[in-house]
């Protein structure tokens, strides 16, 4: 019951933000840039203790991040790569994606895609005469 919940909930959110590609990367990238909070966090001598238990909320934080990545894939294909690196966390270590996934959500939370493209100085052609 609360797993379904929890899935419906998800779906609503998802619905909720909008569904452009770059908009539901950027949510992802929300949960990635947490997981690697807690990533790092877990290699700081203050945290030794909770080293486990971070490893752990980082893991989680980067699954989370899985189905909204791939719902940005589905609607706009330039974020495949985004995809691929976050379903890759369970079976290559977090540690090894970390550059990926930070120039991945780096492009994300600066992308220009979806906008619409700079003025052009540049005339438009000439109409074509179509008399014989």
């Amino acid at each position: 019951m609360l797993a379904a919940l929890a899935v419906l909930g998800l779906g609503v959110a998802l619905c909720a933000c909008g569904t452009s590609g770059t908009g539901l990367a950027q949510q992802a990238c929300v949960h990635i840039d947490r997981s690697i909070a807690y990533l790092q966090e877990s290699h700081e001598p203050n945290y030794a203790d909770q080293a486990d238990q971070l490893q752990q909320k980082a893991y989680l934080e980067l699954r989370k991040a899985l189905p909204i990545a791939s719902m940005a894939a589905y609607h706009d294909g330039q974020w495949q790569s985004l995809m691929t690196t976050v379903s890759e966390s369970n079976r290559v270590p977090e540690a090894t994606l970390i550059s990926a996934l930070k120039a991945q959500c780096s492009q994300a939370n600066s992308s220009t895609f979806g906008n619409p493209p700079p003025p052009s100085s540049i005339p438009p052609p000439a109409p074509v005469s179509t008399s014989p």
